[in-house]
């Protein structure tokens, strides 16, 4: 059964994570994503990192599904061949650098005048104006301006702390698919005909952290507010003689469990422990005592513990095991397969599980300029025409 935007064509010119990421979450439900790469080496994410041959490990996820066209957008034909590819598509997705697709010829007014129904998306760093707008926006760049990085401060030391993860990227590009979804059911259902879907990364990152990261600015007016803990005070990790455990200590009905698995009762009628109140008050003191009680017991036989008495809590996989964990392979999300130019990959699936339009892994990811003449092909040139254009850098990968 196709997925459910089987028939939709969605055009990717993005480098990087976020935008090529939000156009393999739309290859996954079923579109056809045609990438756009440059001439000379294409996006750059096919060799960061670990990788096989020219494929890096991240390129793998990040693009898969998608089929590779290289254009030279730098040359007014190759413009000409982008419009007529986006003549025929539904979504255009680009994240260059701002007044990059004004320079090409590619903005929104441009590929609106040969697809009126286009839903054009723009990510971006920052946006399209004020102080930052030039620079260069990393991940780790918004992390940094919008509280991430903060809200991860070690909580002894106040030094602030990146996630180790492209979190910012991942949000955005989950953020803009969002986008596309939306604005093409608006278009579907007569609300709206093609629009201009505007994203920045700074904006997404803000949105997401807020609710709980934010919760002590919620409030502009300190009237009446009580005061208590951040959640993050609560997100500790516990050492135990094999392994840690994620568990959480401040919870009134949890509490009593905690105690008990531990073997630490005498916790539950001292003056300092035996209300929320009293351990949000006496949070250090606590923390340390069932700190302490874990360490000296083994991570498995801690964990069996605190389930028997319903406390959730987790021992840590190490990133190497996470595929082995035995919820994680009764779900049968990590998939174990071959994919053409790499050979067998390990790579989850995709999370959705719709019933009537489920979602597949669709293609691989492509080599540069893997799909270039099958593409334009399509569109009606002829052997003779793909030819002279390769001959002219038009089309193509080329070397420097």
């Amino acid at each position: 059964m196709p997925g459910p935007l089987q028939g939709y064509t969605v055009i990717e010119a993005c480098q990087m994570v976020a935008g090529p990421l939000a156009g393999t979450q739309l290859a996954d439900l079923g579109a056809d994503v045609i990438k756009i790469e440059t001439p000379l080496g294409g996006d750059r994410m096919r060799y960061l990192g670990t990788r096989k041959k020219d494929i890096s490990a991240v390129w793998a996820m990040v693009n898969r599904g998608k089929r590779s066209v290289v254009v030279d957008l730098q040359k007014p034909e190759g413009v000409t061949l982008l419009k007529r590819l986006v003549a025929q598509a539904d979504v255009f997705v680009q994240n260059f650098r701002n007044g990059v697709v004004e320079r090409l010829g590619i903005d929104e007014p441009a590929l609106r005048a040969v697809n009126q129904s286009l839903i054009y998306t723009s990510v971006s760093g920052f946006g399209s104006s004020g102080p930052y707008v030039d620079q260069k926006s990393y991940d780790y760049v918004i992390q940094a301006l919008t509280g991430f990085a903060g809200v991860q401060a070690d909580p002894e030391t106040s030094m602030p702390a990146l996630f180790r993860t492209i979190v910012v990227d991942k949000v955005t590009a989950y953020t803009a698919t969002q986008g596309v979804m939306a604005a093409l059911l608006a278009r579907e259902r007569g609300l709206a005909g093609g629009q201009h879907v505007r994203l920045s990364m700074i904006d997404a990152a803000i949105a997401f952290l807020w609710p709980d990261g934010m919760m002590q600015h919620l409030f502009t007016d300190s009237d009446g507010v009580t005061p208590g803990p951040h959640i993050a005070e609560g997100y500790v990790v516990r050492a135990t003689k094999s392994g840690h455990i994620a568990l959480m200590t401040l919870s009134e009905r949890q509490f009593p469990g905690i105690c008990r698995a531990i073997g630490r009762e005498d916790l539950l009628n001292d003056e300092r422990f035996n209300t929320l109140a009293a351990r949000e008050r006496n949070v250090e003191e606590v923390t340390g005592l069932i700190g302490d009680a874990l360490a000296l017991m083994d991570g498995t036989t801690a964990v069996d513990r605190l389930h028997s008495f319903d406390v959730p809590c987790a021992l840590i996989n190490v990133p190497g095991r996470v595929h082995l964990d035995p919820q994680v392979m009764h779900n049968e999300i990590v998939v174990e397969h071959v994919r053409p130019h790499v050979g067998a990959i390990r790579e989850p699936r995709p999370a959705l599980n719709m019933g009537a339009t489920p979602l597949s892994f669709g293609r691989h990811a492509p080599r540069l300029d893997e799909h270039t003449d099958e593409v334009f092909r399509e569109l009606g040139l002829t052997d003779a025409e793909l030819t002279d254009l390769r001959g002219r850098g038009i089309i193509g990968r080329r070397s420097a």
